[in-house]
């Protein structure tokens, strides 16, 4: 999820220009149930930012660390750590946002 110290990171054209290569690089689908997603997908970090390691690229820009995801998908891939309710969905962004 975008928190406050991600926001500049997230908003920055460095990510934008990256995720859209990132995006492109796996044909606009979901890399774990593989459905077309187009742009409006999440590029998940597998390694959760943090204050500390928002600065490093090697966590940030790393593709070995990163993966397209639906919001179903991802929604699956944070069901162990966040609530999950119906009238709940994760946003284009990954923010927590009602139905």
């Amino acid at each position: 999820m975008a928190q406050e110290f991600s926001e500049a990171f997230y908003n920055s054209a460095a990510w934008l220009k990256y995720r859209a290569a990132y995006i492109r690089s796996v044909f606009y689908c979901c890399e774990l149930c593989h459905e077309p997603v187009g742009t409006s997908g999440i590029l998940h970090h597998k390694i959760p930012l943090t204050p500390e390691n928002i600065n490093d690229s090697e966590v940030t820009l790393n593709w070995e660390h990163l993966e397209y995801q639906c919001l179903r998908c991802h929604n699956q891939t944070h069901s162990d750590s966040l609530p999950v309710r119906d009238d709940v969905m994760f946003d284009e962004r990954g923010n927590l946002v009602r139905r």
